[in-house]
């Protein structure tokens, strides 16, 4: 648990006290005149915004006899005025004790729900292999949602013994649709780049199992990449933002493809597929694979996350802490939850002796 989140539990926890301590204190100073003895209902229904039932039940109790207590202090207990100040509390306290019961079965429902999310999640996107070859691998994914766990975007790396292959996409939509999506497509993809010969045929697979899937104008933005022993990487873009190459001395350009090509699953509707392209890396090299809710990250003023100016955060030594620092730079400069999903795979070129037997 954050530090945030246990301090907003803590004056929520006291609230109903704090609320019923003002107005035992106004009471006292305005006199029986001004008639506050009703707003010691205030505790007991601020108590239903946290905790359980019961403890709802124990603050309308203290409440009651904070009420019955300033009654007597005003001259006023058994007349109507304290009556119905005391009804008004009693009220009050039944709404809240069922308000809370309503609002825990709700909480464990969400907690349930998310633990699924979790299990789905575990299995949509595996941890990818840290190693492959001379390259070092890392991932990272942000939900737009608060707290959630799964969504649209999708990565994968799949080793093979020539080349590794990898995928970073972003499907068309939100929602329970878009994670389905998202599992039609990762699932071809690992059935498919492990023995295709090369990265067209993996695309023209994913092209095939998505036309048997999606209906009207669904589809899915990906760029598919392919390292070789040569440390030459191969590139299809289906019409995703191009991946950053960041060269050892710092000096950062986007692996723009040679041509406009349309997403997967609109490939009928438009032009010929992608086109390959190389980029040649050499050590201390990285690319950066990435969604849209990267570059489309925009803060209060609404300006877009400038990522190739702000592509020094991935200088770290550790791949994985680089592209947690380049993470947790996006959230700052949203200064809040993220417009999108936010999805990178970070491929970086180790020069270190006996990694090429690791290939």
């Amino acid at each position: 648990m954050s530090i945030a989140v246990h301090v907003r539990r803590r004056l929520l926890a006291g609230l109903p006290f704090a609320a019923m301590l003002l107005v035992a204190a106004g009471d006292v100073l305005a006199g029986p005149d001004v008639g506050l003895l009703a707003l010691f209902a205030l505790g007991p229904a601020f108590a239903s915004v946290s905790g359980s039932a019961r403890r709802a039940v124990l603050v309308g109790v203290f409440a009651f006899a904070l009420c019955s207590a300033a009654s007597a202090y005003d001259g006023l207990f058994l007349t109507r005025r304290a009556a119905v100040a005391l009804a008004t509390v009693a009220g009050a306290t039944v709404a809240a004790s069922l308000a809370a019961r309503l609002r825990r079965g709700v909480e464990r429902e969400l907690a349930g729900v998310r633990s699924v999310a979790e299990a789905a999640q575990r299995v949509l996107l595996r941890p990818v292999p840290r190693l492959a070859g001379h390259m070092r691998v890392a991932v990272s994914y942000t939900s737009a949602v608060a707290e959630a766990r799964i969504g649209g975007d999708l990565y994968e790396v799949v080793n093979g013994p020539q080349v590794t292959r990898a995928i970073v996409g972003d499907v068309q939509g939100k929602g329970l649709e878009a994670v389905e999506t998202a599992a039609l497509v990762l699932g071809a993809f690992r059935e498919a780049a492990p023995d295709s010969p090369t990265l067209q045929h993996v695309g023209a697979r994913l092209e095939r199992a998505l036309n048997r899937r999606l209906e009207g104008e669904e589809f899915v933005t990906a760029v598919l990449a392919e390292v070789d022993r040569r440390h030459t990487v191969t590139l299809l873009n289906y019409g995703h933002p191009p991946p950053l190459l960041m060269r050892a001395d710092g000096t950062v350009q986007l692996a723009e493809p040679p041509e406009p090509a349309p997403p997967l699953g609109l490939a009928a509707l438009g032009p010929n597929g992608p086109s390959p392209h190389q980029v040649q890396l050499r050590p201390g090299d990285q690319m950066l694979l990435y969604t849209d809710g990267v570059t489309e990250a925009r803060n209060r003023r609404g300006e877009f996350y400038p990522l190739t100016q702000r592509a020094f955060r991935l200088k770290e030594h550790d791949p994985e802490a680089a592209l947690e620092a380049l993470r947790q730079d996006v959230v700052e400069h949203c200064a809040g939850p993220l417009g999108d999903d936010a999805a990178m795979l970070l491929l970086r070129y180790r020069d270190e002796p006996g990694a090429e037997a690791e290939m």
